[in-house]
């Protein structure tokens, strides 16, 4: 017998775990799973962000009492080929990770060595800390069950149908898939993701999820570059990403920046410890039609610890004591957010390179302005131009204002952040200061280009200061 969530979390070491065990397994008393082992896994929350307060249903007894772990464990390894045993010991090191997530990845690992009475005495407090961990409770039955002699495990096919089907257990089982996909598989060292080309240091910190790890990147950024100084389980929309309209229940896909932070006591109990709404949709959004609103980063109900994988409308859900590390970092309109279906790592010399390619157009752009040829600078602009303002601005006032601006002055430009976002079409978000010589104050751009036939073209601007 083999537990479930352990067995897919370490595969291999389930069964030695059990073996090690097993002589001893008749002291174990199974009657401690119906307290807190049988709150685990509650439902996943899937209602509505924006118009629903609270989470969904009550736990599922079937599936977290004792004997719904044995038929679990069937169902797992029915028709599997036992793994030898050393699977446990080769495996890929885990990153650590951070507080309750850390406790539980502790949890997997003493389980792979075979360790099981020191996993279970682990997980027995990890659950008294933190009661609503669903998947931490459904470890904890696990681990209950594998005390139970096999001899005394009596087949349930009905029941091993019912866990196979049941929603709630595929849910997080699939959340312990990702959490330990994402801590072993690591970052390449030296990398950053591709989006983030160059970073000002008037931005401490940038956000990047990969929501095919369910994963949250939180960087801290200095004179030497971005560094990876944590990351966090996540949950993104319930049909999943690329969100285009309004109702979809996807995450869209993109570059962002978070624009403000909600009092949590202004808002629901749904939405935990508060929240960190984006400019979503931007303006690369806005111009291929995209629509929809109220896309935020917030945390979860008291009652849940984390939801499934796929559980939002479109919002980015974490834990709330991940959420509350990150609230203390982020600068509201200065923190970037990307989002990508998956992650793409370069190294910093690549992002040099692409910074180095891009940089030359920006040069090209304030060279042309400050000569004063209007058809030279023209050509930088695409037809539907346009800057953000209380009022529509179109190109051709914008290029005489830029003349008025700029013609013949020596203007420095500083404190640039270049972020490349890539999918059907090539664009970049530029923000950077420029001062004029001789004045102490200028204006602070964020502009939004695409790369057409091979040249960068800017298709909107806004002033930020």
């Amino acid at each position: 017998m083999a537990a479930s969530a352990l067995l897919l979390a370490t595969p291999g070491a389930a069964h030695a775990a059990n073996n090690s065990n097993s002589s001893s397994s008749k002291s174990a008393n199974t009657k401690t799973s119906g307290t807190k082992a049988a709150k685990a896994g509650g439902s996943r929350a899937s209602a509505k962000e924006a118009r629903v307060g609270k989470a969904g249903s009550g736990a599922s007894k079937t599936q977290l009492q004792a004997k719904g772990k044995r038929s679990a464990v069937a169902a797992d390894n029915a028709g599997a080929t036992r793994p030898a045993r050393k699977t446990a010991r080769t495996a890929a090191p885990l990153q650590e990770a951070s507080g309750a997530e850390a406790r539980l990845i502790g949890v997997y690992e003493l389980f792979g060595r075979g360790k099981t009475r020191e996993a279970l005495a682990k997980a027995q407090t990890l659950v008294r800390d933190h009661p609503n961990f669903q998947l931490a409770q459904l470890v904890y039955g696990d681990l209950l069950a594998a005390q139970v002699p096999p001899s005394n495990a009596m087949p349930d096919t009905a029941g091993i149908a019912r866990l196979r089907g049941n929603p709630a257990m595929v849910e997080l089982h699939e959340e312990s898939r990702r959490r330990l996909q994402a801590l072993r598989e690591r970052p390449p060292a030296g990398t950053v993701p591709s989006q983030f080309l160059t970073l000002s240091t008037r931005s401490r910190f940038a956000i990047a999820v990969d929501a095919s790890r369910s994963r949250l990147y939180l960087f801290e950024n200095s004179d030497k570059g971005l560094k990876l100084v944590a990351d966090y389980y996540i949950s993104v929309g319930k049909s999943g990403t690329d969100k285009a309209v309004e109702g979809d229940a996807r995450t869209p896909l993109g570059v962002y920046y978070i624009t403000s932070s909600l009092d949590p006591r202004s808002l629901k109990d749904f939405y935990g410890a508060g929240a960190l709404p984006i400019n979503y949709p931007n303006p690369y959004d806005v111009r291929r039609g995209k629509t929809g609103s109220g896309i935020w980063l917030h945390g979860t109900p008291p009652q849940q610890f984390a939801r499934a994988p796929l559980a939002s409308d479109g919002c980015v859900v974490m834990a709330n004591p991940d959420l509350k590390q990150l609230l203390r970092k982020v600068q509201i309109g200065a923190t970037p957010v990307v989002t990508a279906r998956s992650l793409q790592w370069i190294s910093q010399p690549q992002a040099e390179k692409e910074t180095k390619k891009f940089a030359d157009s920006i040069t090209a752009w304030k060279d042309a302005r400050a000569s004063g040829n209007e058809a030279q600078l023209k050509k930088f602009y695409l037809p539907d131009f346009q800057r953000a303002s209380r009022k529509p601005v179109d190109a051709d006032a914008v290029l005489r204002d830029e003349l008025t601006y700029a013609q013949g002055k020596r203007v420095q430009i500083k404190d640039t952040s270049y972020l490349h976002w890539r999918d059907t079409e090539d664009t970049m978000i530029a923000t950077f200061g420029e001062v004029f010589e001789g004045e102490k104050n200028g204006r602070t751009r964020r502009q939004y280009w695409l790369r057409q036939a091979g040249e960068w073209k800017l298709f909107h601007e806004e002033i930020l200061g």
